[in-house]
């Protein structure tokens, strides 16, 4: 792909079907190789509820296939996961003759910087927010006296929402250096627009958190506070020319 010259609307349709292409085959290959490990990834995904859960108590189906096919939802996403780096690496693929400068000595910075902070946001989640959020959840089944019983497909469902939104959202500091290297936005309008931007990622924790206790609030919103001011220094540090 030729970076020294403008590409056409035509030509920017024509790479955004290839980088697309390239990263659905990406996905396909590395969540059939996954398929084989379904069984041992689901049980490393759904560890943060079996420690919340009663003694004796495990997930529940309730269809014939409903086994199948979420092992075929657990392989896609360990596939989308192990393959981010490709994913990614086209990203910078499409973008990258919009950017200014000589910025295509840093597509692996890029490449490895956006895969540290996507993976980092699922462990996050996986690691801090789910087992805070589980064990909120079914404490209050044990307050109605009720015993839980939670589907299969339900459970994946909901991690798979989780996960990826928290490791979307840590993209930040990446989204930030594009659209600052693209002159969409600068430090200076991050600063002016910093009061504004913490309602906004208070609103954000309030609507991804799955509960609505305050401390599973803030362990996204602090998080997400501190890469808006990450964001800060990379706007600045990769500002246009003045």
């Amino acid at each position: 792909m030729a970076s020294d010259r403008y590409l056409t609307f035509t030509e920017h349709l024509e790479e955004l079907r290839s980088c697309l292409f390239r990263s659905l085959a990406a996905i396909v290959i590395a969540s059939a190789v996954c398929y084989f490990f379904a069984d041992s990834i689901f049980g490393f995904m759904v560890a943060p509820l079996k420690q919340s859960l009663p003694p004796g108590q495990n997930l529940i189906g309730t269809t014939v296939t409903e086994a199948f096919f979420t092992e075929i939802k657990v392989a896609f996403l360990a596939g989308v996961l192990s393959s981010s780096p490709f994913i990614f690496y086209e990203i910078w693929r499409f973008i990258r003759p919009g950017l200014i400068g000589n910025e295509g000595r840093l597509v692996v910075p890029f490449v490895v910087c956006a895969t540290l902070f996507f993976l980092g946001g699922a462990f996050f989640c996986y690691r801090i927010v789910l087992p805070v959020a589980f064990s909120y959840f079914i404490e209050q089944y044990g307050t109605m006296g009720v015993t839980p019983a939670i589907r299969l497909g339900e459970y994946f469902t909901f991690f798979f929402r989780m996960v990826l939104a928290f490791g979307i959202t840590f993209e930040l500091p990446i989204i930030t250096f594009v659209l600052v290297r693209l002159g969409i936005w600068d430090h200076r309008f991050m600063r002016r627009s910093f009061r504004y931007a913490v309602i906004v990622i208070f609103i954000l924790a309030a609507f991804l958190t799955p509960t609505p206790d305050i401390i599973n609030q803030l362990l996204l919103a602090v998080p997400m506070v501190l890469l808006y001011f990450l964001s800060i220094g990379v706007a600045y540090i990769w500002r246009k020319s003045e």
